[in-house]
């Protein structure tokens, strides 16, 4: 009857952190289309400093106790959070809206799960870590994938190099974002996660300040009209503070390798939302892309799987 009841409970657990993935990706998938939706209508750098300004006032009174208690060990690794905060609050949010503004929201999905694999090639160069065979085949389908998605299925486009400019600027924002990844895996240890997540929000938030005061001197006055209003509660409460707290909750059900493979249904959502909300279409070279980029990265990351 125990075993029974424990069977249940870790069923429910599972249950519950598979949905708690899904609602974090589908969250950030949403902030794909806000960047699309919204293109014309915000400039980018003042998206990600409302949208972080919002995040870390909400965030504050959840992380402030732990904050102040681990003041020393902060202290100790300013420069660590600092780095962590530039690539992946600053820049990497700045990047995806600046792409939004010449891409199709499904290409920001799918580009963006590449970040997989930059990983693993970072941690080559860094760190000594081997590719093995399987990798380098997930590898080279992903890029296959990603490169089908540029041309818009037409190989002639590699002449002519006509390709939409935000879907290299998604793609750099994957490798930032990779580059951050590696950061919050070294994270000091000494100093816990609700303080460093914190922490990293607030610098990357001093960051975008600057450039925030240099694009509203350049930029007309900024209308903060319902829309915009409501897409900015959005990526500030929705796509920061509830989807980072239903993240961290599915991992600590499920484990991160789960959890993470979840995150490779941003295409589908985005493509769906693009499709309902913004009137995009979705065609057979997304289809064909996405369905490389996937078995790719299934691929890369098999045996990493099989150990976990």
């Amino acid at each position: 009857m125990a075993d029974g009841r424990q069977s249940e409970r870790n069923a429910g657990r599972m249950i519950a952190g598979y949905a708690l993935a899904l609602l974090a990706t589908a969250l950030w998938a949403g902030n794909m289309l806000v960047a699309r939706a919204f293109k014309g209508a915000i400039p980018p750098v003042s998206l990600a400093t409302l949208r972080w300004t919002l995040a870390v006032a909400a965030f504050a009174p959840f992380a402030a106790r732990s904050l102040y208690r681990e003041r020393a060990a902060l202290r100790a690794s300013l420069g660590h959070v600092a780095a962590t905060g530039l690539l992946g609050v600053a820049l990497f949010t700045t990047l995806v809206y600046v792409a939004g503004r010449s891409t199709a929201a499904l290409n920001l999905g799918l580009i963006s799960i590449t970040f997989p694999v930059f990983i693993m090639l970072f941690a080559r160069v860094l760190y000594g870590e081997r590719i093995h065979v399987l990798r380098v085949a997930g590898l080279v389908i992903v890029f296959s994938g990603v490169a089908l998605l540029l041309v818009d299925g037409d190989l002639a486009a590699l002449r002519s190099l006509a390709f939409a400019p935000g879907d290299f600027v998604m793609l750099f924002a994957s490798v930032v974002f990779a580059a951050y990844s590696l950061l919050v895996r070294a994270r000091p240890k000494e100093l816990p996660v609700p303080a460093f997540q914190f922490a990293t929000f607030a610098a990357g938030l001093a960051f975008l300040l600057p450039a925030f005061a240099v694009e509203r001197l350049l930029s007309g006055p900024l209308v903060l009209e319902p829309g915009i209003l409501g897409a900015v509660l959005y990526v500030g409460l929705g796509a920061s503070l509830v989807a980072f707290v239903a993240w961290n909750g599915a991992i600590e059900r499920i484990g991160a390798t789960k959890a993470g493979l979840v995150y490779y249904t941003v295409p589908l959502f985005s493509g769906f939302g693009a499709w309902l909300f913004l009137g995009e279409p979705v065609g057979a070279v997304h289809l064909a892309a996405g369905a490389l980029v996937l078995t790719g990265i299934l691929l890369a990351t098999a045996e990493k799987r099989a150990k976990a």
